[in-house]
């Protein structure tokens, strides 16, 4: 009764394949955190050699790790339900997840990619909370600190606020970073339903 059920069996297949390469991202990520063994990666690894799936098959992950390789740091990519794919890169403001989704937001809102949409004024207090009272050695916004400065630059600019509106629309994406993200990253990505993977590197190596 299921197979009757399938009206694209192609489309259900992709979607068996990109289920099959986000677990085996997975598997190695707790791997490297050592939550898990490396049989758990091994036969999965070994699906995906009977199943003919390489990681090369998810698109946001190539594009991620290209983009990484062009700026020399962590970066991040997002695909779109109409197939475009964004990607956002490590800068003295923003973690690469942070920046991915700032311009996923004005593509998604049509905002040219070169206007700001938040105010300086609203990342600083942030920056200096972080580092003068809280202790942090990494002044960079992650992503639940650039939502909440987006929602303080909205109150006051209509163009912020249209960015704001798009978050919606992320549920379901794929998207893909060059290397793990902490678990405040991984926690928003997942409430804003985006399927995320993530290469199993430390991003304290990319960066030293």
């Amino acid at each position: 009764m299921a197979g009757n059920c399938i009206c694209d069996d192609e489309a259900c297949r992709e979607a068996s394949r990109q289920e099959i390469i986000r677990r085996y991202y997975a598997a190695l990520n707790a791997l490297l955190k050592g939550d898990a063994s490396e049989k758990e990666a091994e036969k999965i690894e070994l699906l995906m050699n009977m199943e003919g799936i390489t990681v090369s098959d998810r698109k946001v992950a190539v594009k991620a790790l290209e983009r990484a390789q062009q700026t020399g740091g962590p970066a991040a990519a997002l695909e779109l339900e109409d197939g475009r794919i964004i990607t956002g890169k490590t800068s003295n403001l923003l973690g690469a997840s942070a920046a991915l989704l700032v311009n996923v937001l004005k593509e998604l809102a049509g905002i040219d990619h070169n206007v700001h949409i938040i105010s300086p004024e609203a990342i600083e207090p942030i920056q200096k909370l972080k580092v003068d009272y809280l202790n942090s050695k990494n002044p960079r916004l992650h992503t639940d600190e650039i939502l909440i400065a987006l929602s303080a630059s909205a109150a006051v600019n209509p163009i912020a606020e249209l960015a704001l509106s798009q978050l919606p629309k992320l549920k379901g994406c794929q998207a893909h970073t060059s290397v793990m993200l902490s678990s405040v990253d991984i926690k928003t990505f997942k409430k804003l339903g985006v399927q995320l993977t993530s290469e199993a590197v430390n991003e304290r190596q990319i960066l030293s």
